[in-house]
This record gives structure tokens, C-alpha cells and sequence, in this order.
């Protein structure tokens, strides 16, 4: 599945989106799981979240067929 990666996120991804086959049916705690997993980088993080089809998703949240997924990393500003 395409995910498409905002600000540090898609520096640690290394471009705009990455593809993390077989999350669907996984919740979205698993799927923030698999990612740290595929980039320890992300779990370096103070936090990120997960947005599914432009909501930000709860942890508990099962991820379905066509779902858009979007990385959030923490924001910071002034």
C-alpha cells in the first residue's frame, strides 16, 4: 500500500512515499509498528501520527482496501 510521507518523515522514507505491502486488515497501531520496523528512524521520533483517508486514525483502527494513508510527523512552529 502507498503511504504518503509530510515533513521529516519523508526524508527518513527517502521521498514523497513509500510502499509497505500487506497492511491492510492491520490496525493502525501495527501499521506504526511495521514502519519503525522498516525505519528504526521513525521510532526516533518524539511521536508521529497516522492519518486514514485525510482523519487522523486511532491506534485501534483497521485499515481497509483503498484506505489513504498519510505519515504525520510532530510539527513545530512559531
Amino acid at each position: 500500500m502507498k503511504i504518503t510521507c509530510f515533513g521529516i518523515a519523508r526524508e527518513i522514507a527517502g521521498g514523497p512515499s513509500l510502499d509497505l505491502p500487506g497492511v491492510e486488515g492491520a490496525t493502525v497501531a501495527d501499521l506504526k509498528h511495521r514502519l519503525i520496523a522498516a525505519y528504526p528512524a521513525l521510532g526516533e521520533l518524539i511521536s508521529f501520527a497516522v492519518a486514514r483517508n485525510e482523519v487522523y486514525a486511532r491506534d485501534e483502527e483497521v485499515i481497509a482496501v483503498g484506505d489513504e494513508l498519510v505519515i504525520i510527523p510532530p510539527v513545530s512552529g512559531g
